[in-house]
């Protein structure tokens, strides 16, 4: 070509979430049975979207406006709903102007991070939901800035790794949480995320709460939603449908905007994104015009609690399973719907393998570990080649950390308490191999 056309930021890009199912696809037409531990789709582990639900579905879709534009910001009548919902917190109050509809999260992480000025860096958790971390690191192209989540803490946030970072980096000029989180399934304790606030405003920084996960709590906790705890600290709340409902495919997110009357800038960035929204002209009108009437419904508060109440069994499992192996740094979850667990320190090596008896598969597996980019990643092939279970490293989460997230969707306790179980032996089999 006559020019670069790639810019310096594109390698940050990555997302192995999704690449290991490209490594999985070729094993599963080798004939293995892959278990689906990498990606967290409701819908594709079986949860049934309740037929009221659906009827809702099905009657704004016979609405002739369903197929039309709507305004650049969303649904007028859907963001007075979520703004009148979001000022019954009693915290931060806001109107329907504060609301931006985008198609999906991902949608909105994007656009975020991309109208950043270029030497404005966003601070985020490690480990890091990749999407963020990509998004940033892209648009800085830089390695992403985070603070570290401790597993040996209940994976809560280290703020005083946090605020030091942001004292000795100017250019740091917002905190993200993401809470429940992605990928630990910790849910942030109230008195961490005043902390927070308070860093914010010693510093003069803006702080993004991605609560994709807010309503998806169980066995006892609660997270607070960043309204609730902001004061007059300007913000973002980052939220969606894809997994209360559960409609993941529907796309259908939104910003909310807090204290945009406190700061210049706040409010010019805020614009800024109303602008690229303009631009684009709109998100999709249709799964926008269900929010109220589901969100309303007397038969959702039960239909969320129900959902919970099941990832939290299966949690509890998982627990039984998998938290006396003693070479893990383990923790129980009471938030979202994954668990990230890690190998303490020195557990892994490079003679570390599992038996694998088809040779092609063995070939393949034993190709992929030649030049890993952590010893994660050669316990993730193996156990996919030798076992079908399918996680994602650790590393690949902007982490140091050695080990692997799972998920908790699947339905079927017998099916879940034989993977874990599977799960668990190739776990010892693989440390004892060296």
């Amino acid at each position: 070509m006559r020019l670069k056309l790639l810019s310096d930021g594109a390698k940050e890009l990555s997302y192995e979430i999704r690449e290991i199912v490209k490594k999985a696809n070729q094993l599963e037409a080798l004939g293995l049975t892959i278990h689906w531990e990498n990606i967290g789709d409701p819908i594709q582990k079986k949860t049934q979207v309740p037929t009221w639900i659906k009827d809702i579905v099905t009657k704004i879709v016979q609405d002739n406006c369903s197929y039309g534009y709507c305004p650049s910001k969303g649904v007028l009548s859907t963001r007075e709903f979520l703004a009148k919902e979001t000022n019954a917190l009693g915290g931060a109050q806001i109107s329907a102007e504060d609301i931006l509809f985008f198609n999906g999260l991902g949608d909105a992480i994007a656009t975020i991070y991309s109208l950043l000025a270029l030497t404005t860096r966003i601070i985020g958790p490690s480990p890091a939901y990749s999407t963020h971390s990509s998004a940033e690191a892209a648009h800085a192209h830089s390695a992403p800035i985070t603070y570290m989540l401790d597993p040996k803490n209940h994976w809560y946030p280290d703020l005083e790794d946090l605020e030091n970072k942001i004292k000795y980096n100017p250019n740091i000029g917002g905190i993200l949480i993401i809470n429940p989180d992605n990928p630990t399934g910790m849910v942030y304790p109230l008195e961490d995320l005043k902390k927070i606030v308070e860093i914010a405003r010693k510093y003069k920084l803006f702080i993004i709460s991605d609560e994709i996960y807010n309503k998806i709590v169980y066995n006892g906790a609660r997270a607070y939603a960043l309204a609730e705890v902001i004061e007059d600290v300007p913000g973002i709340a980052l939220k969606g449908i894809s997994k209360e409902y559960p409609w993941p495919g529907s796309r259908c997110g939104w910003a909310e905007y807090y204290n945009r009357d406190k700061d210049e800038h706040f409010d010019a960035f805020c614009r800024s994104l109303d602008n690229a929204k303009m631009i684009e002209v709109c998100s999709t009108t249709m799964p926008q015009m269900t929010i109220p009437f589901v969100f309303s419904d007397p038969r959702y508060t039960e239909h969320r609690q129900n959902l919970n109440k099941k990832i939290g069994h299966r949690s509890s499992i998982i627990n039984e399973i998998l938290s006396d192996v003693p070479e893990l740094y383990f923790n129980p979850t009471y938030g979202a719907f994954y668990n990230t667990i890690t190998f303490k320190e020195g557990v892994l090596n490079e003679r570390q393998s599992l038996p694998i008896e088809n040779p092609e598969i063995r070939a393949k597996v034993e190709k992929w570990v030649e030049n890993v980019p952590s010893l994660d990643y050669r316990f993730v092939y193996y156990l996919l080649g030798a076992t079908g279970i399918c996680v994602v490293p650790s590393s690949s989460f902007c982490s140091d950390l050695q080990g692997f997230r799972i998920t908790l969707l699947e339905e079927n306790d017998e099916t879940l308490r034989e993977i874990f179980t599977k799960l668990r032996d190739a776990i010892k089999t693989f440390i004892q191999s060296a």
